[in-house]
Parts: C-alpha cells; structure tokens; sequence
C-alpha cells in the first residue's frame, strides 16, 4: 500500500516556524495526540528537548580596550579608469610566471561592483583599478596576477579592492551593527563605520610602527574585534593580513612570522605574548608586538597594549592613508592563509584583494544572503582558517550582516549557550562541532523517559522522510509532521538556538551521512561546502534549496570545476577555475607550478565524482590514497566512516595498509574532554560507557577498558567490522586487524589539525610500533 502523505506546501527548510496547525481528519496526528493524552497527562506542555554543553563562568571583559581614538575620516579619493586586463576563459595558453610590479609610492585606484546587495555607482564612477599582467600565478607578494575574468554574470563583476568593499558597506550600512561581543552580562555593539575608523586607526599605527609594503602583521588570538581591526588594518596599510593559528607552538610560529617576513605580531594575551617573547631574538623582521587583551604583566620596548597601539598612529593624516588605500590594486596580495600542515610545512596562500571581495560577494549571493534582511552569525571557528574568515569576516562585511564573538572555551563548553543567546541566522561548523552536538543530544535522549523517546522517533522519522521529499524536489509532507514539528522540532531548535537559522553549513573535513541523517531527522539541514585555502574558501556549495545528502553542493556562479585523469567510474582529481583561484604559494616555485597547471586550472588533489545534476561527491584525497600490496587503491574514508557508524563508541578511526598485505585500522574511543586545556580524559563518555554496558563489561576509564581486554567488547566490536567487511568489493578492501589505542586523537597531541582534519601521516609516525606489529606476525 503507498504511503499516505498530506499536500500542505513548504516552508522554510532549515529553522523557524514552519506549517500551520494540523489538518482536520489527519487521523494520525489525532491518534497519536490521544495516546499522549491518555499515558501522560500534560506531558505535552513540558517537554523539553534541551541540549546543553556545560557553561563556565565567563570573566568580566576589558570594556576600554575597543575605545577608538578616531570615530571620522576623510573619504577616499576617486580615480580616473587606469589599466584593465583583458578578460579571459577557461582556455588560456600556457603561463609563464608574472613579472613583479614596480612598487609605486602612490598609484590610485578603486573599483566598483555590481552587486545584487549593494546600490553602487557605475565604473564610470568608480573605474577599475587592476595592475597589468599577463600571467595567472606569482610566487613573489609584489607581482600581480592576470584575473580569471568573465564575459558576463558575476564572474564578470567589476574587480574591488579591500578598501573599497568596505567604504561601500559602511556608506550603504553605516549605521549596522558590524560586530558585537559579550561584556559580562550583555552584547556591546560596533557600528559599520565604527569599525571602519578603527581599522584605519589600526592602519595608520602599523605604519607608525614600520609597516612594509606586502610585509606580514601576524595576529595570534581567539576570534575577537581586535583580530577583525588588525587583520583590515594591515591590508589597509599595504601589508599582508596572516592569521597563525592559536595552537601553535612557538616554533611553528617563528616559521610563519619568517616566511612573511612579519614587521608586527598581534597577540591575544600572556599566554601567546611568551611565545613570542621565546623566539623574538630569532625574527629578524618584526618591529613590535601589541597584546589585545588583559594588562601586560611585564614591560618591554616595542610590546604594546591594544589602547596604546591605537594612539601611535595619530601623527599620520587621513590623506596619507587614502592616498595608500588609492593605491593599492585588486589583483596584488593582501592576505596570506596558512595552509594547517596535515601533509607537512605549512605553505603560505596568497590571496589577492579580488580573490577575497569576489569570493564573499559570489558566496554569499549563491547561498541567497540578502542585505536588505541583516544577518547574525556566531564566529567561534579558528580565523587562520579560511573557512571561518570567509563565513565570519568577509561576507559578512560585504552584506552588512552582523558578528556576534563567542567565548573562547565555545568548542569545549559554552558554544551552545552563545547560540541560545544569539539566534543567528547561519551558522557554519566543522564535522567535529556537529559530531558532539549529536552526541549531547543522543546521550540526553537516552536519559529520557521511554514516552519521550517513542515520541522522538516517531517524530524523527516523519523528519527524516520530510527533509528526504524536499531534497528530491516533492512538495508534499508525511501525515503527522505538523504534530512532529510543533511537539519535537522546534523544540530542539530552540534548544540549540538554531529557531532562526535559516542556513546551516558544514565544511573543511568529511562529515558521515550518519551525521546528516540524524539532523535530517530533526528537519535541520546541514549543508555541505567544499574548497580549500587555494580557491579562497568555498568552490561548490549546498544550501537548503539545492542539496543532496554527502554532496559537497554545485559550482558557485562564475567559477567551473572539471574531473582530472577521470576512471571507469568517473571518479578523478577535481580541478577549480575561477577569480576565487589563488595567486601562489609564496616563494615555492615547485609547489605553485604543481598546483596550477599550465591551463591556469587549480588542482586540489581530491578525488570525486559528478552526479547527473551535477552536483560534486568527493570520495577521497589522491595523498590519502592507499596502494596495497597487490596494487589496488583503496579510499580510507568510505571504510573508516562505515566502522564509525556502526560502533557508536569510536571517536577516530585510520585505516592502514599502504603498501601493505592487508588492511588494518587503528581505533580510539570516545572519552570525556579537559574543558581547560581540550586534552582527551581517562574518564570514558557516556556512549562508550553504554555500549560497554550493553555488552556486560562496567568499565568507565579507557586504561581499564584497554587493560581488561574484554572478550564481549572485542567480539561486539570484531562483529561491527565483520559487517563492514561484507559490504566491501573485493578482498583487499576487507579490514584484517585493528587496535584500540590508548588515547584519543586530538589537536593538542597532533593527532589532528586546527579544523579537526586527521593528521596520518604524524599519526603512522606517532603509532609505527603498533602498526608494524599488525604485519610483524
């Protein structure tokens, strides 16, 4: 018998009120409400779906250290049209590497935009301003590079530089709030055109400080206003933005501060200033260092307080700045973005004034982003990351929408408190965040009493259908679903503070079909972004009207991916064309030239595959790619994502088998975290703890578990990978051995990068001696 399904039309897909109030005669919401009635009186009105990661008291914040010391400036000047590239297609002839462009004391310049969120002038108001050059890649941070222009859509938008994006923001949104962070108890606001004196206040004390042309200011910190002030100010003053991320040791970031050859440091606080301070004698480039939050403990010549450091610049006029800004170009460098050093030395990605202000607008506009409706987003993800920089900084500053920050412990505890607090409108997180919020979610549901969790999977499953129906385009609704979505589905976007997110995304890491599944099922639509630091951020995007389940989404507006090398399957190395393609390495010739071919085209190194509506599936990373013994490639990620899914107590899973005789898989189990520190514990998690349960071993402390050796735990997990083994195509592809390790990976142990991402070749290192033991039988 076919299902039985209701007509009402859709709503939103990914949060916020939905549908009216049930249908008369819908005999299956009608029974089910009866049922509730008759079990448990009243328990409709108190159900509560919350999810909570534990809240630390967080100190009162230094409310003077934003204090501008200019709120005005004088408006930039405008250009006459200067030269333009001509523009080019996918088709290019082969490159030779660009020319470096003289260094110009003052070579005006703005550009303007079409936007669909911005009321611009023409360029016959604001003309391009683009140096000349004829080739496509540099590794040199004062050469131009030749723009991937099209003739017509947005990858025909004309070029702008940093500057100009935000002097349009702040004359259309001046008056929006740009960001806002906590203050004890309550949101202190920064306007557009606050934030944008500040920047230039920020500018004009990095160049009292000695700020080089194209030289590096390294900001070193958690997510804050002051990180968003000195990262545009450093553009703004013609040196070159570089976030390092905030786990570094002081050697990993003596290597960056070198390679950009850093004339400023900015730091967060004590904790960063010592390393610094470790390896200052050793940086023959920097000039100063300025500590953004708390009081220096010690005095030094050349370290700086935030205040300090934003009074430096006054003896510098707003017509000296303007005439730097004018002078910029939008195809010269004005960020560097660390590649995280899974596969080795971190390399420097050079980003263009273009590659930034296209991106964002092309981004934003693909996902639907509207400026005429302000947005609110929660920056929490590191902003080394061009992910993050993309989704908190750069197209929010585009559009006009509003940064809210969140606490510094917001992966480890409060994320989900600053959520409730914010309601943002889109929300981004990696595999990783999404990952622990099922897991809060699935260990609260558990402790839940049995009404509950039959009226959750009742709903879950309605959920799970609905969300199903309007990927593949059917606009109708299971019967019951109203009932679902008021008893269960809003409830547990509130909880999550997700009730006005409209957008939910996913990027930087693989996340399991299991994850999506499951918010699937609580109608939250998590959508998948794919692209790297080398394409400037996102590529190919999902959003809720557009999406498949594990698709990385379609190619935005104006950029073209295509299959490299492709097999029988169809499966090859994507490959990028677009302005959000990057300018180089820095100073890495080999590097660059391997990575850009000599068509112009980005090779990313991951392997996928096209669906027949062109949506983009990645299915592995050529690097990751393991070659057995007997010569057969095996992608690590489809098996280890399989072994995960079905034995719910494993954190992290690495497949082994290169060059090997058989496959085997190292295996860590999900244990509680140091909320000070994020250092896995020796206390297991709860769902570790209930499957030990379940298989008659009481074991709460992963040393116990690993010395105990359990023979039920070890058969229930031998079984789950049995069962992996069965859906395997050949032999080869079967798991032999495995091994639960003594701790879990994390980023602290080098384990696994700032975003989460599995670091195996550090791991194989790190666990050689297990591993050889597999085949040393």
């Amino acid at each position: 018998m076919g299902e039985v399904i209701d007509g009402n039309s859709w709503p939103n897909d990914a949060g916020g009120e939905t549908r009216p109030s049930i249908v008369q005669g819908n005999e299956d919401a009608e029974e089910l409400q009866t049922y509730l009635h008759e079990k448990q009186q009243g328990f409709v009105d108190q159900l509560e779906m919350q999810v909570r990661l534990e809240a630390k008291t967080i100190p009162p914040g230094n409310s003077e250290q934003l204090v501008s010391p200019q709120e005005e400036g004088t408006s930039l000047n405008i250009p006459s049209l200067a030269d333009f590239n001509t523009s080019n297609s996918a088709k290019v002839a082969k490159e030779k590497k660009a020319e470096p462009v003289p260094q110009m004391k003052s070579t005006p310049r703005l550009s303007g935009s079409s936007s669909v969120a911005l009321e611009l002038p023409g360029p016959e108001n604001y003309p391009p301003k683009v140096a000349p050059a004829s080739n496509l890649w540099t590794t040199e941070k004062s050469s131009a590079t030749k723009l991937r222009m099209e003739d017509f859509g947005l990858g025909a938008n004309t070029p702008l530089t940093v500057g100009q994006m935000l002097q349009l923001t702040v004359r259309n949104y001046g008056q929006r709030d740009a960001l806002a962070y906590k203050v004890e108890d309550h949101w202190e606001k920064i306007t557009f055109k606050q934030f944008y004196n500040r920047c230039k206040s920020a500018a004009k004390s990095f160049l009292k400080l000695g700020l080089e042309r194209f030289c590096g200011v390294c900001i070193l910190g958690f997510n804050s206003p002051e990180w968003f002030i000195a990262d545009i100010g450093a553009i703004l003053a013609g040196g070159l933005a570089v976030g390092i991320y905030a786990t570094y040791s002081a050697d990993a970031c003596k290597y960056v501060i070198d390679n950009c050859k850093a004339n400023i440091v900015v730091v967060e606080n004590n904790n960063q200033l010592q390393k610094i301070m470790e390896i200052r004698k050793r940086l023959s480039h920097l000039k100063a260092i300025v500590q953004y939050k708390d009081a220096l403990e010690t005095e030094h010549s050349g370290i700086f307080t935030w205040n300090q450091f934003l009074k430096l610049g006054h003896s510098i006029s707003d017509a000296e700045l303007a005439e730097l800004i004018n002078g910029q170009k939008s195809n010269h460098c004005c960020t560097l973005i660390y590649t995280s050093g899974t596969t080795g030395t971190p390399k420097g990605a050079m980003l263009s004034h273009d590659n930034i202000t296209w991106t964002a607008h092309t981004a934003g506009a693909t996902v639907g982003i509207s400026a005429m409706i302000p947005e609110k987003v929660v920056s929490f993800l590191p902003l080394s990351h061009i992910a993050a920089q993309m989704m908190d900084l750069w197209i929010p500053m585009t559009f006009g929408s509003t940064v809210y920050f969140a606490q510094p412990d917001a992966l480890k505890t409060t994320l989900v408190e600053t959520l409730k607090d914010v309601r943002p409108t889109a929300f981004m997180g990696v595999p990783r965040v999404w990952e622990k919020i099922e897991e809060t979610m699935k260990q609260m549901a558990a402790n839940s009493s049995p009404i509950k969790r039959k009226l959750a999977a009742w709903a879950k499953e309605k959920g799970l259908r609905a969300s199903y129906n309007i990927m593949n385009g059917i606009d109708s609704t299971p019967w019951g679903y109203t009932l679902a979505n008021k008893l269960v589905f809003q409830k547990v976007r509130n909880a999550l503070g997700l009730d006005h997110c409209t957008r939910c995304f996913t990027g930087a890491a693989p996340i399991s079909k299991a994850t999506l599944d499951f918010f699937l099922s609580l109608r939250i639509t998590i959508c998948e972004l794919y692209g790297m630091s080398e394409s400037s951020g996102p590529h190919t995007m999902s959003y809720p009207e557009s999406f498949r389940v594990t698709s990385c989404g379609k190619d935005m507006e104006g950029c073209k991916s295509k299959l490299s090398n492709s097999d029988r399957d169809g499966i090859g190395e994507v490959c990028f064309w677009g302005r959000n393609v990057f300018m180089g390495y820095l100073n890495l010739d080999e590097q660059t030239t391997s990575t850009i071919d000599e068509d112009g085209w980005l090779h990313s190194g991951d392997l996928g595959k096209f669906d027949s509506g062109r949506f983009l599936y990645i299915t592995g990373r050529i690097k990751e790619m393991i070659i057995t013994a007997g010569g057969e490639n095996i992608a690590p990620i489809p098996i280890e994502e399989a072994v995960r899914s079905k034995l719910p107590l494993i954190s992290n899973a690495m497949l082994i088998g290169d060059k090997r005789k058989f496959l085997s898989i190292l295996l860590t189990l999900k244990c509680n975290w140091d909320s000070g520190t994020g250092e896995p514990l020796d206390d297991l998690a709860p769902p570790t703890i209930e499957f030990c349960r379940k298989n008659g071993c009481s074991v709460t402390h992963l040393s116990d578990f690993v010395k105990r050796q359990d023979p039920m735990i070890e058969k229930a997990i031998q079984d789950a990978i049995d069962i992996v083994n069965k859906d395997a195509t050949s032999n080869a592809q079967r798991i032999q051995k495995w091994i639960i390790l003594d701790k879990d990976f994390s980023v602290s142990g080098g384990e696994l990068g700032p975003t989460m991402k599995l670091r195996r070749h550090f791991v194989a290192e790190m666990y050689k001696e297990e591993i050889d033991s597999f085949y040393n039988e």
